[in-house]
């Protein structure tokens, strides 16, 4: 692959994933790579995936039929989470060339580098045991918010997910040197960092998983709240029983960090709960929305919740239905249950028909788009921050106040990347 100069990107999936993408296209461009958009032609193709969505194979396939369309001679890697999970289905992908398990994304220079063209289906460490050691990532010049990944894996087994199998077991960064990235992402004239991870509040295990750091995810938050530059950080995701009192304290009294908390429930049914082995119940989870409201009373709360679980009775959905109605929230991000390989939720007998899972999914959808209205409609007329994005969409440009509303305004470009007051 001596030859090869120019390779794009196609990013399935999370903030985790982007920000790995750009981590990944800035090693190669160190290498001599030229980046181009995944619609140009290229020497490589690059598809990290994700495993999260229903038709990860689909996607994929697709993806790789419109590379060998435009351009047959490329070469084509695919990564990511779907990667680990499944390389041999990957791998006999007709067209695909390179597969790199989790151990071996970062190595990805190297390993193109190897590679011969006419390589076919090429596998590379997919063994879950072997994904150890913690590689930061941070994505720039992509987005005005930066996402900057400071944990990676989960201890968790919640039995819908295959996450710990695609990422390995929790382990995160240190303090000093997410503080480090703060500081070059600052002096890139990055105004907003969101923090990224597989199960943040985890953050403190080192990064082949123990305890050496001895540091937490509230010392994580306190340590960059005092880098100058960064005008704005937001906690992307953060599940319930890791979110302690301290953290949303020191959030409800800082002027960095954003009025914003995504915290997944999953299920407002207790009994759901535990057939998902999550480690809380919905008393819990009430009593963190309580007390976020009573300190910041404009603070946007956004909630992850699954529908058509095994065992998710019409009783137990309308229970969340009700849990989530009476909830003082801004948003919902709603997934519909599929059941995945290797999980403990595939044994399951008390499968719930595909057309009520998708009736669930639009109930909550509309649900969710009410809460949004109302939440938004509570801040008419208030002044509020706005940081404007890079994208000129159609002469208009977008941004978010601090309590993540978002607006749209003619493009003005002496606005972009700059926070500016907006009344709503």
């Amino acid at each position: 692959m001596a030859a090869a100069k120019t390779v794009a990107f196609h990013t399935l999936g999370c903030k985790l994933n982007f920000s790995e993408t750009s981590t990944l296209s800035r090693m190669l461009e160190n290498e001599g790579f030229e980046k181009k958009e995944f619609d140009d032609k290229a020497d490589v193709y690059v598809i990290n995936t994700c495993s999260v969505t229903d038709n990860a194979d689909k996607e994929c396939r697709q993806l790789v039929r419109r590379i060998l369309r435009k351009t047959p001679e490329s070469l084509v890697v695919v990564t990511g989470c779907y990667a680990q999970l499944k390389p041999k289905e990957i791998a006999s992908i007709p067209g695909v060339n390179l597969v790199l398990g989790a151990a071996e994304k970062f190595n990805i220079a190297h390993h193109i580098r190897e590679l011969a063209q006419g390589d076919s289906g090429k596998i590379c460490s997919c063994d879950v045991e072997e994904i150890t050691g913690f590689h930061a990532s941070f994505s720039i010049n992509d987005r005005t918010r930066t996402f900057l990944k400071v944990q990676d894996g989960c201890d968790y087994n919640c039995s819908f997910c295959t996450i710990p199998m695609a990422r390995g077991k929790s382990r995160s960064d240190s303090i000093a040197n997410v503080v480090a990235n703060a500081q070059q992402l600052a002096a890139n004239g990055v105004k907003e960092i969101v923090l990224t991870g597989v199960n943040l509040g985890d953050f403190g295990k080192g990064p082949d998983g123990d305890l050496k750091y001895e540091e937490n995810f509230f010392d994580l938050v306190k340590a960059l709240d005092a880098v100058e530059g960064i005008q704005r950080y937001r906690i992307s995701s953060i599940e319930p029983n890791l979110l302690t009192n301290a953290i949303i304290e020191f959030v409800a009294n800082s002027d960095k960090f954003m009025p914003h908390f995504h915290i997944p429930l999953q299920s407002g049914s207790n009994t759901i709960l535990g057939k998902m082995r999550r480690r809380y119940k919905r008393e819990l989870y009430a009593d963190r929305v309580a007390l976020i409201r009573t300190l910041m009373p404009h603070c946007a709360i956004g909630v992850d919740v699954i529908v058509g679980f095994p065992g998710e009775t019409e009783e137990a959905f309308q229970e969340t239905f009700a849990f989530l109605h009476a909830l003082d929230i801004a948003y919902l991000h709603v997934f519909t249950y599929s059941e995945r390989d290797n999980t403990l939720a595939k044994t399951f007998q008390e499968v719930v028909p595909m057309p009520t899972r998708h009736e669930r999914n639009k109930a909550l959808r509309n649900l969710s788009y009410m809460k949004m209205q109302y939440f938004t409609e509570q801040h008419r007329g208030e002044t509020r921050k706005v940081l404007f994005e890079h994208q000129d969409r159609n002469g208009m440009m977008e941004g978010y106040t601090d309590n993540y509303i978002r607006v749209t305004t003619p493009y003005r470009r002496e606005w972009v990347n700059q926070v500016i007051d907006w009344t709503l």
